[in-house]
């Protein structure tokens, strides 16, 4: 009798060790974030990646959520409700737009604007920023969302350095040869971009929310 369950521990045992041997066990798993911060995971092999592929929130992690927000009708010499109306005139004076700068660009640029106005305004920054949803309209006329053109101002804005010497990366806007960013900014967010049909507000071709993470002080 003895001699049978001492067989039987060695079996259990046995199969122990196999089912271990192959599986994902949890000291072989990477660390959560600590707590009170945000690990974003970046494209292995890339010095300059556009976004993150995804990005761990650890416990305790005070964070703010926007709401969806578009473009400032800030070009009051284009008819109200237009595209043309939501162009920055800040960054494009007139409401003229640069070779080869489209509007979809401008409106991106001007959406993101006041993303980062926003942010200033409870205490925090571009590089506080970990997850953006992006929604996009086609410009009147074109068969599809004005994706190149919305990278380009995102550019400006985020994932604009090197991240293996830490030196802003040049961006273009529109046509013209690549120059120092906006803002430069070393954040890369999780994010995704939709073309949609319709956006709520009559002209905008962009509407933008993201979430940051307050710094840990």
């Amino acid at each position: 009798m003895k001699k049978r369950l001492i067989a039987g521990v060695a079996i259990v045992a046995l199969s122990f060790t196999a089912g271990t041997a192959s599986a994902d066990v949890w000291w072989d798993r990477p660390k959560p974030p600590r707590p009170g911060t945000v690990v974003p995971a970046l494209p292995a092999g890339q010095a300059n990646p556009l976004i993150a592929t995804g990005v761990g929130i650890g416990a305790d992690t005070p964070i703010y959520k926007t709401s969806g927000l578009g473009p400032s009708a800030l070009n009051t010499d284009a008819p109200a409700g237009s595209e043309a109306s939501y162009v920055d005139t800040v960054i494009f004076p007139g409401g003229v737009l640069p070779a080869g700068v489209t509007i979809t660009e401008a409106q991106g640029i001007n959406a993101l604007r006041r993303i980062g106005e926003n942010l200033k305004a409870v205490g925090l920054s571009y590089s506080d920023v970990y997850t953006m949803r992006v929604f996009l309209q086609n410009p009147a006329g074109a068969p599809a969302a004005d994706f190149a053109g919305w990278n380009r101002a995102y550019r400006q804005y985020f994932a604009n350095t090197d991240l293996t010497t830490g030196q802003f990366v040049p961006v273009p806007l529109g046509t013209a040869a690549p120059a120092r960013p906006f803002v430069i900014n070393k954040s890369r967010p999780s994010r995704f971009a939709l073309e949609i049909e319709n956006l709520p507000v009559a002209g905008w071709l962009v509407e933008v929310e993201v979430d940051a993470a307050y710094p840990k002080r």
